[in-house]
Parts: structure tokens; sequence; C-alpha cells
């Protein structure tokens, strides 16, 4: 079941981002969240009246997370956004991820965003998977711009019209 956050989801939620910090590239974050930070983030977000979506297991756990964000401050930015999402280790290739993006979609569009921009650390194949097939269409790559894990890290930028 895919439904809005809420305060509650924050350490589950971190729990889920932290294997990301600790063990891949795909975030840059070098040091774990804890549910405390999480809730900021997530009220950051949805305060600035964007969307985050969880997905739950029929057990009622989360198994996964999408949300949206300002892609720039500037106000001329103003419609279009950044995604993620982030799968629990374990739930990937269920489909989970496409889901929760197609939802976010849906709002996103449903509230006026002109577009989607993604940032993916190279090498991604599965988050290159997920935005090919979501319909994103491939911008550039900035070359090593991040440093983790004692290596320069390559990230590659995505974008989806959705109007």
């Amino acid at each position: 079941m895919i439904r809005n956050v809420s305060q509650s989801d924050a350490a589950a939620i971190a729990e889920i981002y932290n294997h990301y910090i600790r063990d891949t590239i795909i975030t840059f974050e070098l040091d774990d969240v804890d549910a405390a930070e999480m809730e900021q983030r997530i009220d950051r977000v949805t305060g600035q009246g964007f969307p985050w979506i969880v997905i739950e297991n029929t057990e009622g756990v989360v198994e996964g997370y999408a949300y949206a964000g300002k892609w720039r401050e500037r106000t001329a930015y103003r419609f279009v956004v950044e995604s993620a999402v982030y799968l629990r280790v374990g739930a990937e290739g269920k489909g989970l991820g496409r889901q929760l993006y197609a939802e976010l979609f849906n709002r996103l569009r449903e509230s006026g965003i002109k577009s989607v921009v993604a940032g993916v650390s190279l090498p991604n194949e599965a988050s290159v998977g997920i935005h090919q097939a979501m319909g994103f269409h491939r911008i550039g790559v900035f070359p090593g711009v991040g440093w983790k894990f004692d290596k320069w890290i390559d990230v590659e930028f995505w974008q989806l019209e959705l109007n």
C-alpha cells in the first residue's frame, strides 16, 4: 500500500537510507542519519508542499519511500523538482520503486510541476534502469563531482517532462 509519509515512519526510513550511506555510492552522505534527523527532513519537504510517500508490505512494514523537493532555490525553478526513491534491502526487483515513482509523478503532475530531475551516481545499473523505464531522458554527466570510498564518482542527470 502506498500512502503519505508520517513522522512515525522516520525510524524505518532512516534504517533504509543508512544502508545506502554506509554501503553504496547512491548517496553522497557519509554519516548515518537518525530518526530525529529524518523527521526534520520529512517536515522540510512536506512543509514546502512537496509529496513524500511510503510503500508498505501486507504486515505494515515500510519497504521503500519516494519524495520530491526543490531542484534549485531561485523562484523561476519552482515548476521543476528533484526526485529520490529508496527501497529496503531485499525489496528490490519487485516493482516497488516503479509503483512509488508512478504515484509520486501523478501527484507532482496534479500539483502543476512541469518536470522532474534525478541525479544518479555512477555506476548504478538499477537506478539508470528505473529512470529509463519511467520515461526519463539522460541529460548529461558531471564527472568526478563526489568523493566517497576513496574514489571520485560521476553523477549522471536525468529529466522527465510531466506536462
